[in-house]
């Protein structure tokens, strides 16, 4: 009886555990798709979960992303669609919460099918340029992005051709994406690169050329999308900038038709964690496999830890000071009109680190697109650039942005703006981490700050040649030259460590009355002494560990500790045992004298603490300096004093 009330209750605890683990919803924040079907025409709609307000920030809002299963997307709200084929649809939501403190909402596919073609539909040609990429937000740390690869055949003849997708910079050490879906709709097929073949345009005696791709290198510059000719060295300079890449081949496509693929890039743990770096992806675009004319698109995208769409970018995340010289910073400011109404100026006061000149700044794009203002009152849309000691301050004047909560307004990118510009370094600055924001002004409202956009500098190694003599005030006729090698960070600012391994040539001398004894022989007492006088040639190497202050460009200081052992050693002893008559060493009665050399190696370990101070160059280039080292072992206090030279 036991046995079967066991039995019932554990079938009764499963069934109730089953019951309850199929209706546990692994997402614990979603938003739900709703639709109003008639025959091919879809009204789609979505219940959003509750916004969650930053404290102190704009009203919080959802932007909105759909797939609908059949190569087309939209970015309004309510979407209406009209399906072109009878069939069952895989309907995709991407919701994103702007100013909003919960994480983005995750939505479960809805599948839909439609049985009758009632309604026809033309398609709508929205693509300006030929090649775009699109994303739906920015990644954010251990989340997903949809990526919208765009392509139009614009031959006045149908084409075959070729796609390719680039991502994870080699610069980052680990990935910044996985990519863990590809949603195509026109036939398009994976290849691998042993697959391809390039075709080179015509050259001028009107033949073609094959070429192999690994024959070119060149220097990484962010492309447009302008036609370019020499594919090989394109997808050769792409392979050096990028880790991964895909590539896909399409077929038959119509003049003018536009097509559309779809990825997910999940960010990894590894990500970059800086939010105001910017990294990107680049996509090239083959229009007709039988020449080597393509476009090359690159899309910068900013790392967020919150979708808030003011925000302040740089590329400087990491950069080589020693290699500082050559390189221009690139900044990007973007903004959108969160009211109900339109922007008609808008002001970026924007901070400027003291190491980047002023003067150099230039305006590379922006959005909305309008001139550089003249130096007069103009009426006309323009941006207009001044400055103060430490701003730049961009405003545009005579524009028109409308706003997210603007009736009538459904493409929510129409109400974002942009400021991208370069700007070079000073001719004298520092290698310490800077950091600016800026302030958004929307006509006369409050100002709306942005985060942190900060730039720092890779350690860098900075290897040192260093020589000298040392001085031992506590040693008898002592002569000591080293030289050596120093390691350190290359040219820090202020506080940095450094390393050394320092060899070292001594020698020295050291007598000592080793022994004293009185002795009787026939009544009469006699002193007897025994000194042994010895030369010292040794070689040492010590290993000084220090951390340095920079004071200024040309005084440093530093203090550590050191260890201090013999390599070699070499003991030259002279033994004079000598009789004096009487307790007092005065007569000398008898004296024997004798030699003896000694040899060790690996000897003598000593410890101690070391101070010293630098003038010269301080951070690169030579400098002298004085060193004062402390042995804990009694006699061996000396000064150091040295030349050195860093590179």
């Amino acid at each position: 009886m036991n046995r079967l009330l066991s039995f019932l209750f554990s079938l009764f605890f499963l069934t109730i555990y089953g019951q309850q683990e199929q209706v546990i919803d692994s997402l614990s924040r979603k938003a739900t798709i709703n639709t109003s079907i008639e025959n091919n025409t879809v009204v789609f709609s979505s219940e959003t979960p509750s916004l969650i307000q930053i404290a102190g920030a704009p009203k919080a809002f959802y932007s909105y992303y759909w797939e609908f299963d059949d190569g087309t997307f939209s970015k309004e709200k309510n979407p209406k669609h009209i399906y072109k084929k009878t069939g069952n649809y895989n309907v995709k939501l991407w919701v994103t919460n702007h100013y909003d403190n919960g994480k983005p909402p995750t939505t479960r596919p809805k599948k839909i099918k439609i049985n009758t073609i009632s309604s026809d539909s033309q398609d709508q040609a929205s693509m300006t340029e030929s090649f775009t990429l699109q994303r739906n937000r920015e990644p954010i740390p251990e989340d997903s992005i949809a990526l919208i690869v765009s392509y139009k055949n614009t031959k006045d003849y149908t084409t075959n051709g070729k796609v390719f997708l680039f991502y994870n910079e080699q610069q980052y050490n680990g990935n910044n994406f996985d990519l863990t879906d590809t949603r195509t709709y026109h036939n398009e097929t994976e290849v691998f690169e042993s697959d391809v073949v390039y075709s080179r345009a015509k050259t001028d005696d009107e033949t073609l050329l094959a070429s192999n791709m690994n024959e070119y290198f060149k220097r990484f510059i962010f492309q447009d999308s302008t036609e370019l000719l020499d594919l090989p060295s394109t997808i050769n300079t792409s392979k050096d900038i990028y880790k991964d890449k895909k590539i896909f081949e399409f077929q038959d496509m119509a003049p003018n038709e536009e097509r559309h693929m779809f990825f997910t890039l999940k960010t990894t743990p590894e990500m970059l964690k800086d939010t105001s770096a910017i990294i990107s992806v680049r996509g090239v675009y083959v229009p007709d496999s039988n020449f080597d004319n393509h476009h090359v698109k690159d899309m910068e995208m900013e790392i967020v830890t919150s979708h808030d769409p003011n925000k302040m970018s740089s590329n400087g995340t990491f950069m080589n000071y020693r290699f500082i010289r050559y390189k221009t910073l690139k900044y990007k400011i973007k903004f959108q009109n969160n009211g109900e109404g339109p922007a008609r100026t808008i002001r970026l006061e924007t901070d400027i680190p003291e190491m980047l000149d002023k003067s150099t700044i230039e305006v590379i794009d922006m959005y909305p697109k309008c001139e550089i203002c003249p130096k007069e009152e103009v009426r006309y849309s323009c941006l207009d650039t001044a400055f103060t000691d430490t701003q730049a301050i961009f405003t545009f004047k005579n524009i028109y942005l409308p706003g997210s909560e603007q009736k009538n307004v459904k493409e929510y990118d129409s109400t974002k703006g942009f400021v991208k510009y370069k700007i070079k370094f000073a001719k004298d600055f520092h290698k310490k981490k800077t950091k600016s924001r800026t302030a958004i002004i929307f006509d006369k409202n409050e100002p709306i700050i942005t985060n942190y956009s900060t730039t720092r500098f890779l350690p860098g190694i900075s290897i040192g040649a260093k020589t000298g003599y040392n001085y031992y005030p506590d040693l008898e006729d002592s002569k000591s030259y080293f030289i050596g090698a120093t390691v350190s960070p290359y040219k820090s600012y202020r506080w940095y460590w450094q390393v050394e391994l320092v060899t070292n040539l001594n020698s020295y001398k050291q007598s000592s009355i080793s022994e004293e004894i009185i002795t009787q022989a026939q009544g009469f007492q006699h002193l007897r002494r025994e000194t042994i006088s010895s030369d010292f040639t040794n070689v040492n190497w010590e290993v000084p560990v220090l951390v340095r202050y920079n004071v200024n460009n040309y005084i440093g200081l530093g203090a550590g500790i050191q260890a201090n052992f013999n390599l070699s050693e070499k003991q030259d002893q002279e033994i004079l045992l000598e009789d004096f008559e009487g307790v007092e060493p005065n007569f000398v009665i008898n004296r024997e004298q004798s030699k003896n050399e000694v040899s060790n190696s690996f000897t003598s370990f000593k410890k101690g603490l070391l101070f010293e101070v630098t003038g010269g160059f301080a951070r690169i280039g030579p400098s002298v300096g004085a060193r004062y080292v402390t042995n804990f072992e009694k006699d061996f206090n000396y000064w150091q004093f040295y030349a050195i030279w860093k590179f």
